[in-house]
């Protein structure tokens, strides 16, 4: 995050004596990125954080990937994902990956269990709420998250989601750190006039999180032969045992209906609709908007080839005018390779001219490596989309 936050008790010189009511020394944890160089915050503990009781291995659920081969444009349904009425998944480790590459791994979960304690070692996550409430609990503070929440983790901070019902997540797990678009901040890190959004649309966590406990799991996810593993730490004390901490690190929401959209006389290319970026991938999202209000506009995109990037949208509201036809709705995922040029399908330009407003909601990820297909990709790939744009088939 690129502002400072200060929450609970922490010392009024960091890196000094802060003691408790009897006298005894907090543990003051330094997480930090790029090795002291970028973004941190200081954490004061009531026990010693690298304390570790017991270890096993964590085996995770099929994180296979292969290639997209023969290439395609591909049409998933994560809706099939998981059986109406299945309970007992949690929204960690009972994701499911769609796509993947070196750079970021896309997964999905249908929730109504706690998840267990966890961290992801690898990268931060960007957690999309599809449906639902729940509760983020981290050792920063809680965050309350509902329906078309973005919640930002930071790269190994531990956390659990607690759902309230049953909640719909889109995970977005990066190798590298996420944050707003570098285009939108200053040289010091302000979100700048021409942003869609600013500081005022984050919610923070609501204070430090106190919670007694012994024997506490956490799963963590961390980078190991081949790939993404997992290990499970036996911790001796609850690592929710955090008295204050102050930085620019933290774990933090965004809802998605917070995003002003930019939009002109003629079509907006998709960097105008970029909120959030990670090494070799972006985050946009498509909101309701007024469009292009040119008096010979043709509102829906044009044709275009991504010569440098894959293009992953995940549909989650309204009614997308351009895929019309396609068979895509509430809970699809069209993944659009490098390669191929895509855009509207067959009759969506003639129907969207006169149009004066979108009402449509779908999270993009662009990535400048190619996307291979995970386990829940190959699952519910409809076979059929690849053909969808041919006309009078």
């Amino acid at each position: 995050m690129p502002y400072y936050h200060r929450s609970g008790a922490v010392p009024p010189k960091r890196h000094t004596q802060h003691r408790d009511a009897d006298g005894n020394l907090y543990y003051e944890e330094l997480m930090g990125e790029e090795g002291f160089s970028s973004d941190s915050s200081l954490l004061y503990h009531r026990h010693i954080p690298s304390a570790v009781r017991e270890y096993r291995v964590w085996d995770l659920a099929d994180q296979s990937l292969v290639p997209n081969h023969p290439l395609i444009p591909r049409h998933l349904s994560t809706h099939k994902l998981f059986a109406d009425g299945e309970s007992g998944i949690d929204a960690v480790t009972g994701r499911r990956l769609l796509l993947g590459n070196e750079d970021v791994r896309l997964a999905y979960a249908v929730a109504d269990a706690v998840s267990p304690y966890y961290r992801n070692a690898t990268g931060d996550e960007c957690l999309y709420v599809e449906d639902g409430r729940a509760r983020v609990e981290t050792v920063f503070g809680d965050l309350d998250v509902g329906d078309g929440d973005y919640v930002i983790v930071p790269r190994a901070t531990t956390y659990r989601i607690v759902p309230d019902g049953t909640v719909r997540i889109y995970a977005i797990e990066a190798n590298s750190h996420i944050g707003p678009a570098r285009r939108y901040l200053s040289k010091h890190g302000q979100l700048l006039e021409h942003a869609p959004f600013c500081e005022r649309d984050f919610r923070l966590p609501d204070g430090p999180k106190l919670v007694e406990g012994e024997n506490v799991e956490v799963y963590i996810k961390h980078r190991g032969p081949g790939g993404v593993v997992g290990t499970v730490h036996t911790l001796p004390h609850h690592p929710f045992d955090v008295v204050g901490w102050d930085g620019c690190l933290y774990p933090y929401a965004f809802n998605i209906r917070d995003f002003e959209p930019l939009t002109g006389r003629v079509h907006q290319p998709p960097p105008a609709h970029q909120v959030f970026e990670g090494h070799n991938f972006v985050i946009c999202n498509f909101v309701p908007r007024k469009v292009d209000y040119h008096p010979l506009a043709v509102p829906v995109p044009y044709y275009h080839s991504n010569v440098d990037s894959d293009e992953v949208m995940f549909y989650c509201g309204g009614d997308y005018e351009a895929r019309k036809g396609s068979g895509i709705g509430q809970g699809s995922i069209s993944l659009h390779p490098g390669g191929h040029p895509h855009g509207p399908q067959p009759g969506a330009m003639e129907r969207s001219i006169g149009a004066e407003f979108f009402d449509e909601l779908a999270v993009m990820v662009d990535t400048f490596r190619p996307l291979q297909l995970g386990e829940a990709a190959r699952a519910t790939d409809d076979g059929t989309y690849a053909y969808s744009w041919e006309q009078n088939r």
